[in-house]
């Protein structure tokens, strides 16, 4: 009897991306178990660019299929009067909602209004480099890649500054799930939807210049507009999705330049590789490690049939390490040719968030290594903890030594 490989399994997380790579010779589509239930694995790139574009494959996870109990861990310690806070949104809707949501949402979201904040961000990271400055030695992650990001969406939303502490620590307990922290969990939840909806109140009478403000006076050639209830949403995928994935990106890349001293002389050298170094750091060892869809009729990727109401997830990170897409993928190659990386994903959900994250990425990670040219490891390579979770891989702790 074939074992079927359990996604939660200590044996799974020892080496992933190992383990991906022999899922993927066997089959690039494999049936699997993940949080207590089946569902079925993709590690190829071409199967996984398939399923990200194959509309049968549904983003909603409230739909309820015919006879079919589904359960939903994602959601787990989340009250019942905010759950749909997170549940109806961009990254959960299928057309036409998705597509119209995301049409208000772009009008105010754009590559220009992310650019223009370039100034601002970069004024942040400098001011974060001094206080890491003030000892010899610190943890990247705590004083630098969590609170940047914070503070930069919240800089878009039009936060006050002092509620942004409040943002990071409800935003951090949202993202885990394990079964003993649902209380806290739930309570986040909820603080984080009421706050949401007094500023919501707030900007309508006090407009500014921030995205909420300009979320809330968009409208589509029908006058139509996004309601409050929309706008929780919207700014709930802004705020949990922009803000940890730019702390894993930040976090993975530092570990990642600092192992491979060969690529950091490479940037330094050149500084106009930067932005493709970001590239590369996502392909390699990619945040937004898997997406998780929901088949809703049998289908067919890469010669295996998927039944009707399977679960499936896609681990771009995994296709982001195929051979048949990346010659040597294991390798970490600023250089590297990165186009079609997955790591934002692909089809009509592509990440709205790229410019901003790869903004983060490029000005935090500069910055750091100009500011501290000795920067390195405070640990052994082989001694940073990776978070456990392939919805979004990063590190916890990445402590450093400033100088030499």
């Amino acid at each position: 009897m074939t074992t079927v490989p359990d996604l939660e399994s200590d044996s799974f997380h020892v080496d992933w991306y190992r383990t991906y790579a022999e899922l993927r010779e066997t089959s690039p589509v494999t049936s699997v178990r993940f949080l207590g239930q089946d569902a079925w694995l993709i590690t190829g790139y071409d199967e996984a660019k398939a399923a990200l574009n194959d509309l049968r494959l549904s983003s909603d996870p409230k739909k309820k299929y015919p006879g079919v109990e589904v359960e939903f861990p994602a959601y787990l310690g989340f009250p019942e009067d905010v759950r749909n806070y997170f549940a109806n949104n961009m990254g959960t809707s299928d057309p036409p909602t998705h597509t119209r949501l995301r049409k208000l949402v772009s009008q105010e979201f754009t590559v220009r209004r992310v650019e223009a904040m370039r100034p601002r961000v970069e004024r942040i990271t400098s001011d974060l480099l001094d206080q890491l400055g003030d000892s010899g030695e610190g943890d990247v992650v705590d004083r630098f890649a969590h609170p940047l990001p914070i503070k930069v969406i919240c800089e878009l939303l039009g936060v006050d500054e002092r509620y942004r502490g409040d943002f990071g620590r409800w935003s951090s307990e949202i993202l885990v799930m394990a079964p003993e922290r649902a209380e806290a969990r739930g309570e986040a939840a909820r603080e984080i939807v009421n706050f949401i909806l007094e500023l919501i109140e707030r900007r309508r009478t006090e407009p500014g210049d921030d995205l909420l403000s300009g979320l809330i006076r968009v409208q589509n050639d029908d006058a139509d507009r996004l309601s409050a209830d929309e706008l929780a949403s919207v700014s709930l995928v802004l705020l949990l999705a922009g803000f940890e994935a730019s702390v894993s990106l930040i976090g993975i890349g530092t570990y990642l330049l600092l192992t491979h001293p060969e690529q950091l002389a490479l940037v330094r050298r050149d500084p106009s590789a930067w932005p493709n170094a970001v590239e590369e750091i996502l392909r390699c060892i990619t945040p937004p490690e898997t997406t998780t869809r929901f088949a809703t009729e049998e289908l067919e990727i890469g010669g295996v049939t998927i039944p009707r109401y399977s679960t499936v997830l896609v681990a771009g990170g995994a296709a982001n390490r195929d051979p048949k897409q990346f010659p040597n993928p294991d390798r970490f190659d600023v250089t590297r040719d990165t186009r079609g990386h997955l790591a934002f994903g692909q089809g009509i959900h592509f990440c709205m968030g790229r410019p901003l994250a790869k903004l983060e990425g490029e000005v935090a990670l500069r910055a750091l290594f100009e500011r501290f040219p000795d920067l390195s490891l405070g640990v052994d390579a082989d001694d940073v903890l990776w978070r456990r979770s392939l919805l979004l891989r990063g590190i916890d702790h990445l402590p450093v030594r400033l100088e030499g």
